[in-house]
């Protein structure tokens, strides 16, 4: 394990401060590519390994499997194993299951996977005619409702303001929606939000729960505090009870979700919520080029809580200007993203530290195209699981009956073994297609045995990939990235090409109110962001329409 001087030796002054708060409410105002998990998690080791935190008693939380993997991953390495590292869904599900059955009786209800399905039943019955897309909104609304704590008859109320399903009425959309929970409950099953509402009103209601859970958990995290909704807010104040050993971290710059029921308010709001808070802000950037440092800040001055972000370290403050190309039309610009991507490979770049970034899903297609074209290898993030692929399934089921024969072969050996009899080569194989991705995919395998710490055994190295498989924390392919904003943020790229920063996608059509236009902001700043050493931005003039240049360029030059 890790000394506690050793592991604040690796924070910056400010960083050490954040883990030398151990003790009451801690607000960490995080800015992008500040370390931020590196801080919260050297300073829960450091908090272990100083005796003032026992590691069981620790609850860390944050909104993706990926990042909770991630976290417990960096905790174990500096020797904090034990603490929880969980989403709200997760550690909430957990004490449902086990508290039910003792204070309810019987089994807990089952979890759906989807609103989908049930909804449709539900609109069968009523005899609405509903498509996949308008099933969809509904389920939408939904979690919207459930997530801002509103009752059925309280969303009735408001029900008039929200956008409207193609193909509702008012009467229909309340319809269906109380049909969907008559049969949700008469078959004794629970949606996701559920989960998180019945937690919190055990916790509220049963004192037995409360103070078991109180005694089990003392100290909290909660990483990226400015996602959290007004339900997962209520069930942490049920966790946390009347404690002070909260610490938060966030960014209200990168605000995203605020459409599914995100607020940025109770970090803003945390220091004059808690008068006697340690307040610390992280502005020292370890990722970008001073330009695109500088471009980030230009876009949000003056908003709301935006921190002012620096370079930290020399290397950091030369590099290309962020530029603006404009095309004819959206074929066009494709075409000059893959062309330009083509081009940095040839020069060296390597396809995994490059990324196209875009607002909407269907801007996708027509840059798969243009990459397909050139022989260029990419991967659409979000559109298919990594450990899904049978190819994967093979691999860590070989290296699970690896681990079992007791190899005594180094781990790159025994993983080269394995992956070599699955077909994988030290040379990638000619062109694209299902022949390259299955190589790239064994090839990500192999990276992560490189990156493994010296004298891992293949048993762990095996363990390692079944934890990855649970959470779905993917490793990196040797392909370009392309993504929505929305699934790009927490990744980071050395070249970021952002298309179709016009009006009307950057922002978007839709994006009407000015609470909107901030959210698209927001969007685009976490998009400036993803890149270190490079961001390209461009923008089609002709698409269905006529386009002009997103009014958010303008404030890049202030």
């Amino acid at each position: 394990m890790a000394s506690s001087r050793s592991i604040l030796a690796d924070l910056d002054s400010e960083q050490r401060q954040a883990a030398l708060a151990l003790r009451g409410p801690v607000c960490i105002l995080a800015g992008a590519g500040t370390g931020k998990t590196r801080t919260i998690t050297y300073r829960i080791a450091h908090g272990v390994t100083t005796g003032i935190y026992s590691p069981q008693k620790v609850m860390a939380l944050t909104f993706t499997s990926r990042a909770a993997s991630e976290l417990r991953t960096r905790l174990r390495e500096l020797g904090a194993s034990g603490v929880s590292a969980r989403t709200f869904h997760s550690a909430a599900l957990s004490q449902l299951g086990f508290f039910w059955p003792q204070l309810v009786g019987g089994v807990a209800p089952s979890v759906i996977s989807g609103k989908g399905k049930l909804l449709g039943q539900a609109a069968e019955l009523l005899h609405i005619r509903v498509d996949h897309e308008t099933l969809r909104d509904v389920a939408a609304e939904i979690e919207w409702r459930k997530v801002n704590l509103l009752t059925p008859e309280q969303y009735e109320l408001h029900s008039a303001e929200r956008p409207r399903p193609a193909g509702l009425t008012y009467h229909q959309l309340i319809e269906l929606q109380a049909m969907y929970e008559k049969l949700k409950d008469d078959r004794r099953q629970v949606d996701f939000e559920d989960v998180l509402l019945l937690t919190t009103g055990m916790l509220e209601n049963e004192p037995r729960m409360a103070l078991q859970v109180h005694e089990q958990y003392r100290h909290f995290v909660v990483d990226e505090y400015q996602d959290v909704s007004p339900l997962q807010q209520a069930l942490l104040m049920a966790w946390v009870g009347d404690r002070q050993d909260l610490c938060v971290v966030g960014d209200a710059s990168q605000t995203i979700y605020s459409f599914a029921g995100a607020s940025s308010d109770y970090l803003l709001r945390f220091p004059s919520t808690y008068p006697e808070a340690t307040v610390v802000r992280l502005e020292h950037n370890y990722r970008s080029s001073a330009p695109i440092v500088g471009a980030a800040n230009s876009l949000m001055r003056s908003q709301p809580g935006a921190l002012s972000l620096v370079p930290a370290t020399d290397a950091q403050k030369t590099g290309p200007v962020p530029a603006v190309t404009v095309l004819a039309d959206d074929r066009a610009e494709a075409e000059w993203v893959a062309a330009q991507i083509a081009d940095r490979l040839a020069a060296g770049a390597s396809a995994r530290d490059i990324a196209v970034l875009c607002r909407l899903n269907v801007q996708t297609a027509s840059v798969e195209a243009a990459l397909s074209r050139r022989g260029v290898s990419y991967q659409v993030r979000g559109a298919g699981r990594f450990f899904d692929r049978p190819v994967v399934r093979q691999a860590i089921h070989a290296l699970r009956a690896a681990a079992l024969v007791g190899s005594t072969d180094p781990l790159f050996q025994t993983v080269s073994d394995v992956l070599r009899s699955l077909g994988w080569t030290q040379q990638p194989p000619e062109g694209i297609g299902a022949t390259r991705d299955k190589w790239d995919a064994l090839g990500a395998l192999m990276s992560l045995a490189d990156e493994a710490p010296p004298g891992t055994t293949v048993r762990a190295f095996s363990d390692e990939l079944v934890e990855r498989q649970k959470s779905q924390h993917e490793p990196s392919l040797d392909a370009v990235t392309i993504a929505t904003i929305h699934t790009a943020k927490g990744l980071e790229w050395d070249i970021v090409f952002v298309l179709g920063v016009s009006e009307g996608l950057l922002p978007v059509s839709y994006a009407e109110t000015v609470e909107d236009i901030a959210e698209e902001r927001r969007l685009f700043y976490v998009a400036i962001t993803r890149a270190r050493r490079e961001l390209q931005l461009s923008w089609a003039r002709r698409g269905h329409r006529e386009r002009q240049a997103s009014r958010f360029l303008n404030d890049l030059a202030r």
